[in-house]
Parts: structure tokens; C-alpha cells; sequence
């Protein structure tokens, strides 16, 4: 039988990271605004066992469900600490996002996260812009593709601005998209194929 919101707070503390992660997915799910507090203590202990980065990522990534915003000083804070856990940094970078772009929108957040040089950090704020269909400036728009044109094709960075790239402006972001879907990758190919078809094209046609 699945948690209550509840019993998933008080799981945060168990000594087992398996139910603490269980826990946090479960309140990531039910998006219990009310579990904030407790969720960023859990997290606060958590980061001292290293090891433990698959419920870090849990958490991190119910915080931004929660829409707990006084997460936001302390998931910096992570963001900026050396650490090969890619994954981890992928939530970090999503759940800055989403949480900063209550009050400032999703372009200054995503303009941070790239200034941080870190491929992860960025994927995962391109992720949270891409699943909230957030349009963008083409100031914006020109940083991420400048960014992202100089990788390897087979870099699956690109897997995220495509399918947020729907939302963007200028024909430049057109060239992008054309380009991943002739690119070796099938999961950007088909992403970027699917975002061409949703763009108005000139003319007021879409495709």
C-alpha cells in the first residue's frame, strides 16, 4: 500500500536509504507542498553520505514538486560543490529552474546554470524547461544553441533543447532542429522531428 503524505515524512528519517528514497519519490509524486521543511532537513543530512546520491537525487527532485522555494539558497550551494555524480546534478539543475522560475521566469535560471560550465547542470534545466513548454528570448535561445553547437553529434545534451526548442523563436532555432534530426542520434532525431512539426513555418504553415 502506497505512503500517505505523512508517513512519508516521518520515512525521510529511517535509517535505511532505500526508504528514504522511497520517500521522497512517493512526496515527489503526491507534490505535498506541506513536506518542504522536511524535506530540505532530510536532504541537509543526506549530502554528508555520499554514497546516498540516488536519494539525494529523490530529493532534490521532490523539493522542485513540492514547490518548496527556500530550498533554492541550499540547492545553489550544492550546485557550485565539486561532484562527479552526474545524476544528482541533473535534479540540481532542473529543480533550480523550476523553483526559480515562479518569481523570474525560466530564462535567468537556465542562463545561470549554463554560466556554471557543467553539461549536467545545464541538461537538467533544459529538461525543466522543455516539460514546462517554457518559450524563451532569443538572447536565451542564441546562448543555449552557442552552447550547445560545438559538441558531438552524439551528445546527448542536445536530446532536451530539442523537444523544448518547439517554443522557440528565429529561424535559427529551425537550423538546430533540422540538423539534430539528420544527426546519428534516433532519441534526438525523433524529438527534434516531432518539435519541427509543432513550429509555425513561414507563411503561417506548420512544419
Amino acid at each position: 500500500m502506497a505512503l500517505s503524505a505523512d508517513e512519508a515524512i516521518n520515512q525521510l528519517g529511517d535509517r535505511t536509504s532505500a526508504k528514504r528514497r522511497s520517500a521522497a519519490k512517493r512526496l515527489n509524486k503526491l507534490a505535498y507542498g506541506a513536506a518542504g521543511p522536511e524535506l530540505l532537513r532530510a536532504l541537509r543530512r543526506e549530502v554528508g553520505h555520499p554514497r546516498t546520491w540516488e536519494t539525494q537525487y529523490e530529493m532534490v527532485m521532490a523539493l522542485a514538486a513540492c514547490k518548496y522555494r527556500p530550498a533554492i539558497e541550499f540547492l545553489t550551494e550544492l550546485a557550485q560543490r565539486p561532484t562527479e555524480d552526474t545524476a544528482l546534478r541533473l535534479a540540481l539543475g532542473n529543480s533550480i529552474v523550476q523553483l526559480r522560475s515562479a518569481e523570474e521566469g525560466f530564462a535567468a535560471p537556465l542562463r545561470w546554470c549554463m554560466d556554471q560550465g557543467d553539461p549536467s547542470l545545464l541538461d537538467g534545466a533544459l529538461r525543466a524547461v522543455a516539460e514546462n513548454h517554457a518559450p524563451l528570448d532569443t538572447e536565451t535561445v542564441d546562448r543555449v544553441l552557442g552552447f550547445l553547437d560545438p559538441l558531438d553529434p552524439y551528445d546527448g545534451l542536445r536530446y532536451w533543447a530539442a523537444v523544448a526548442a518547439a517554443q522557440w523563436p528565429d529561424d535559427r532555432v529551425r537550423t538546430f532542429l533540422k540538423s539534430c534530426v539528420a544527426g546519428p542520434r534516433a532519441d534526438v532525431a525523433a524529438a527534434a522531428a516531432t518539435s519541427l512539426a509543432s513550429r509555425p513555418a513561414k507563411g503561417g504553415k506548420r512544419g
